[in-house]
């Protein structure tokens, strides 16, 4: 899920009228204009917001707004406890897996009763994440799909074409991707980044052979196509080694995308959130082919983040207002055209394309993927906490020291169990 922004410095914003600082629920500032602010964790996109709020404030001169900007390692915290003391921001941004507690409480904005004429200028995708009991909680603002990023030279000397690889849990002939990962694998050079990463690898290899991650909030893991989903993707580390080590990769998530800027991994299987590392680092041609099909098709978790608006505001109407130019495309543009990220207005979809496409690359497969088959990210008002209590099972999953179906059934009766409220 995209988390760009790990420093814990404060990002200075130059522009006049977008300031960052702590929360003050949203009072007058000093020249009488009523103080709208909003929070995030990712500090290259804040950039694009100082430039979205300054034209939104050039044409709403009686409101300004603050942005807030928290470290990932510490939003999660401080937004529990800012929602329960009544100080929270009044926008901030919220993931998959922490929007439902704040939904069922009632902590949040209908922007179905606010907004609902917007909604059909959004990505519908990122809209079905955020709606919960048949109501939408949060504004669109970024998404990604999965696609596989490749190294021209190492495909091409493997005699690979990335566009055309087909993995099966049944091998032989239905099996084109083994193969070719095969013929990739030399010495210290890998052929794919197989590992623990959902969003990335094994919720798409669910996905891709029918199966669920989910049902409804609960897990469900542990069924016939999600053993072999899983065993396809441990066999690829430890049983014929064309992935690292899942004692390299499971606690530096990073390693496999460091392994394809040094070129040392030729596929690379990932999100547009890595476009611009993968630009800025690596030092051969590389392009994007659609992810791997499955026996199913090709199926992509396709995430999203959304803005959402406390309920305890103390001034809905501007609250609302900057929602509204959030959700819109001049909202978006500095979002799409600085290629930060595919932006939620669908309108605004092509500055992003086109900003890559001016660096030469094309992002259509990631467009495909979002409006092909997709498998959501993980929902629910109290996925974080499964996902602390499955995480170490599926770690001595991937590592080779628990056998697949026993991880996947005691990672199922874990996850349930912690998820209770």
């Amino acid at each position: 899920m995209r988390r760009v922004a790990m420093s814990v410095a404060v990002l200075a914003l130059a522009l006049a009228g977008c300031a960052v600082g702590g929360d003050d629920g949203g009072s007058p500032d000093a020249g009488g204009k009523t103080q709208v602010t909003f929070r995030l964790w990712d500090d290259q996109v804040a950039k694009a917001y100082e430039q979205s709020f300054a034209e939104f404030e050039k044409q709403n001169t009686d409101i300004d707004v603050k942005i807030e900007l928290i470290p990932w390692a510490d939003y999660w915290t401080k937004l529990t406890a800012d929602v329960g003391s009544g100080t929270v921001s009044d926008i901030f941004w919220t993931n998959t897996s922490n929007f439902g507690i704040y939904a069922d409480n009632k902590s949040l904005l209908n922007i179905d009763e606010k907004l609902g004429d917007q909604k059909a200028d959004w990505q519908k995708s990122v809209v079905d994440l955020y709606t919960r009991d048949n109501v939408l909680w949060g504004v669109p603002q970024l998404w990604d799909s999965i696609a596989l990023f490749y190294n021209k030279d190492l495909v091409s000397a493997a005699g690979v074409d990335p566009a055309t690889l087909k993995w099966s849990p049944e091998g032989g002939a239905a099996d084109t991707f083994l193969p070719a990962a095969q013929k990739l694998t030399k010495g210290s050079q890998f052929a794919f980044n197989a590992s623990y990463d959902g969003q990335s690898i094994y919720w798409d290899f669910v996905g891709s052979n029918g199966g669920v991650w989910q049902n409804g909030d609960a897990y469900a893991f542990n069924t016939p196509e999600n053993v072999k989903s899983i065993q396809y993707i441990v066999d690829l580390i430890n049983k014929h080694h064309v992935s690292p080590s899942a004692a390299d990769t499971n606690e530096n998530g990073d390693k496999v995308r460091d392994l394809f800027i040094q070129g040392k991994m030729a596929l690379f299987q990932s999100g547009p959130y890595n476009l611009k590392n993968i630009q800025e680092g690596a030092q051969f041609e590389w392009g994007i082919a659609p992810m791997l099909e499955g026996p199913a098709g090709r199926v992509s978790v396709v995430h999203g983040v959304a803005a959402v608006g406390s309920a305890k505001t103390k001034h809905a109407d501007e609250t609302v207002k900057v929602l509204e130019w959030m959700g819109s495309a001049e909202g978006q543009k500095a979002i799409a055209e600085g290629g930060y990220a595919f932006p939620g207005v669908t309108a605004a979809q092509q500055g992003f394309v086109d900003y890559w496409s001016k660096e030469g690359v094309d992002v259509k497969p990631f467009i495909d993927a979002a409006s092909g088959k997709t498998i959501p990210a993980p929902i629910g008002p109290r996925a974080n906490a499964g996902a602390t209590a499955v995480e170490p099972i599926l770690k001595e999953v991937f590592l080779g020291r628990k056998p697949v179906a026993d991880g996947l059934a005691e990672a199922e009766k874990a996850g349930n169990e912690a998820i209770k409220p």
